[in-house]
């Protein structure tokens, strides 16, 4: 039995045995050393470089930043700008909560903490305007994940770190793909509300309420002029926009709305530790990456994609299926460190984009968010609802086809994420 299928089955056996996804990679890892013959102080030393990159530190800022600004007030007045913009028609509330999701994603940067702010506000509301539960639920899960998608992104700026890419021209690759979802979310809420006859009341649409909305919350909307005009211009990098984004959320919550306590900030320190944990994942990962590639797995990998089919865009298919299907189970950041460098090098060889890769890498860990068992987002809308996943998981299904066809559109139309980084930056190299 050669090494690279020991290693293989070693982690997929450690996975099965219910070993934590962190632990099972940095055994596998010791245990492929082992096999070659390498001294496993090479995996500490990986592990510690690993966790040096300075934008690292943007992740834990971004959604502390994030639930500050839920917890400050802001959350809210996006949702009251969001409501008297959309107005009183079939499925509005739905539409709201999509609204809301897509602001809140330009300030959080993380799926589960957009779903968590914006649907323990309307989820409420849409089922006493007699949306069903597991629908309001879906809602606000399935637009929660915009947070990866909709710039700045926490699996953005990990990819960029793992494929040594540029973090704003990422953001920047993400604008078209995550709005074009956002529009297709408000169709898909749209039909389905229709179809079902939710919601219809309140106030029909006028200028004034949304002009009173625009004033009230205009402190919200500026944040993030500020922080991804601050990325765009140069003016600072992601991880200044970072730390920028968390005083601005301080100073807003406790001056300005006067909404922030110090139990507030006490629950938001101890919600941003709680999400930065996966971040363990990461030390392990990068050891792991480095030695598939001294087994040439990326190789046999390219190999084995071009034998099936010499068409890109076929290529891109089944590694989204891939992605897709092990989204059900592994956490989203360990994906994303896992598989792009076993993924990319054959991508890039068959002249796919690596920003192209890295949206349609993203896409596909949205998906995962709305997929049980591990589907992070499901659990929160669950809780938020109080229905269970399987409900959940069966009122999302509908909405997890705007992913699909972004997903599509990307591998049929690349052009969608390169048109604007090459508009701002010029054409890469």
């Amino acid at each position: 039995m050669s090494s690279t299928v020991i290693v293989i089955l070693s982690f997929v056996g450690l996975m099965l045995v219910g070993m934590p996804l962190f632990a099972a990679v940095g055994l596998t890892a010791a245990i492929a050393l082992y096999l070659i013959d390498i001294p496993l102080t090479l995996l500490a030393q990986t592990a510690f470089t690993s966790l040096q990159p300075f934008p690292l530190l943007t992740i834990p800022l971004f959604i502390l930043a994030g639930k500050l600004m839920e917890l400050g007030g802001m959350s809210s007045r996006m949702i009251s700008i969001a409501q008297t913009l959309v107005g009183a028609y079939r499925g509005s509330m739905a539409m709201v909560t999509i609204f809301a999701c897509a602001l809140f994603a330009a300030l959080s940067g993380s799926g589960p903490a957009t779903t968590a702010a914006i649907g323990s506000i309307t989820i409420p509301e849409m089922k006493r305007q007699g949306y069903r539960a597991r629908f309001a639920a879906a809602v606000s899960a399935s637009a929660g994940a915009l947070g990866s998608m909709i710039p700045p992104s926490n699996l953005m700026i990990i990819y960029c770190l793992v494929a040594q890419e540029s973090i704003p021209r990422m953001f920047l690759a993400g604008i078209l793909p995550g709005f074009g979802v956002a529009l297709l979310l408000l169709i898909v809420a749209y039909v389905v509300s229709a179809v079902n006859n939710y919601g219809g009341g309140g106030e029909s649409f006028s200028i004034k309420p949304l002009m009173q909305a625009l004033w009230d919350g205009k402190w919200a909307i500026f944040a993030p002029f500020i922080i991804l005009g601050g990325i765009y211009s140069g003016v600072f990098t992601p991880t200044e926009a970072a730390s920028v984004a968390l005083f601005y959320s301080l100073f807003v919550g406790l001056f300005v709305y006067r909404e922030l306590t110090w139990e507030r900030i006490a629950e938001s320190l101890r919600f941003t530790a709680l999400l930065t944990g996966i971040l363990i994942i990461i030390a392990p990962s990068f050891a792991f990456g480095q030695i598939m590639a001294l087994y040439d797995l990326p190789q046999t990998i390219e190999a084995g994609l071009s034998v099936i089919a010499a068409n890109p865009i076929i290529v891109m298919i089944i590694i989204g299926v891939i992605l897709i299907i092990v989204g059900t189970f592994m956490e989203s950041l360990a994906q994303v460190v896992l598989f792009t460098p076993i993924f990319l090098p054959g991508v890039e060889a068959m002249g796919i984009d690596p920003l192209v890769f890295g949206i349609f890498m993203v896409m596909s860990c949205e998906i995962g968010f709305l997929t049980p068992p591990l589907g992070g987002n499901l659990f929160i809308a669950a809780r938020l609802s109080n229905v269970s996943m399987e409900q959940v998981s069966i009122g999302v299904l509908p909405l997890i086809l705007p992913y699909l066809a972004i997903m599509m559109l990307i591998v049929l139309v690349p052009t969608i994420v390169t048109f604007i980084p090459d508009l701002v930056y010029g054409p890469q190299p």
